[in-house]
């Protein structure tokens, strides 16, 4: 243990920990500046029991909704999401989504689970939300595995990250409507046999990198429940509004 601690203390001379958006000289691994910190905009209460986005005006009462969430059904119980999608939380986003930066997935998981430990249960499993192999190939990774695995350990909760299958391949959702999303989605996902019996009569979470309309957790969800999960939850690393 003595000679790892030297190890890592030499490497870190050698090369000198960075924050994950600049090149500014950080304490801890993984982590952001303060700069950038204070200009990434994490989610803090009052929050939508139905996606974890800040309530504004009149909605500031526990287990509220959202206008996005009143205006559209979700079949989940719960939803919360660590930022929203604008700013520093946006190039973290499209980084470890497209950027191959892999090492984003552990601070950002961390994250992902302090907001929502009020939401899980000790026998909640987490799984993720399924890219189509093809894609996946192309991209090498899935993203949304990756922060499974993370919100999981911090947790401390079962993972299976292969519980969804995405059968066939769905169009790029990006600049449809919500209503096109939804069409989209609709039975897009389904349950893995051969996992199934592993969600039976267990909440689940599931686990995204970004929430938009909410079309593509939303069949997560149905896949699950149809498949008995006792209920579900959703939790995403950043939520796309409007006006964010």
């Amino acid at each position: 243990m003595r000679a790892a601690a030297v190890l890592q203390t030499g490497l870190r001379l050698i090369y000198p920990t960075t924050c994950l958006t600049c090149d500014a000289l950080v304490d801890a691994d993984h982590g952001l500046c303060g700069p950038c910190w204070r200009d990434t905009p994490f989610v803090s209460a009052p929050l939508c029991e139905g996606c974890g986005a800040p309530l504004k005006g009149d909605h500031t009462a526990a287990g509220e909704l959202c206008d996005d969430c009143l205006r559209t059904e979700r079949p989940w119980t719960a939803g919360r999401t660590a930022m929203l999608y604008a700013g520093n939380a946006r190039k973290l986003v499209l980084a470890l989504k497209h950027g191959d930066r892999v090492d984003i997935a552990r601070p950002a998981a961390t994250w992902m689970a302090a907001a929502a430990h009020d939401i899980v249960q000790p026998h909640t499993l987490v799984t993720a939300v399924p890219l189509h192999w093809q894609r996946r190939i192309r991209r090498r990774y899935n993203q949304s595995v990756l922060l499974a695995r993370g919100v999981a350990k911090a947790l401390d909760l079962g993972l299976c990250p292969d519980l969804l299958i995405r059968p066939a391949a769905t169009p790029v959702l990006d600049g449809m409507s919500p209503d096109d999303r939804f069409s989209a989605m609709s039975r897009a996902l389904t349950i893995n046999d051969r996992k199934a019996e592993l969600a039976r009569h267990r909440p689940v979470l599931v686990v995204d990198d970004v929430m938009t309309s909410g079309a593509t957790l939303a069949a997560a969800t149905g896949a699950l429940l149809r498949a008995g999960a006792a209920e579900v939850s959703v939790l995403t690393l950043a939520r796309a509004v409007k006006d964010a």
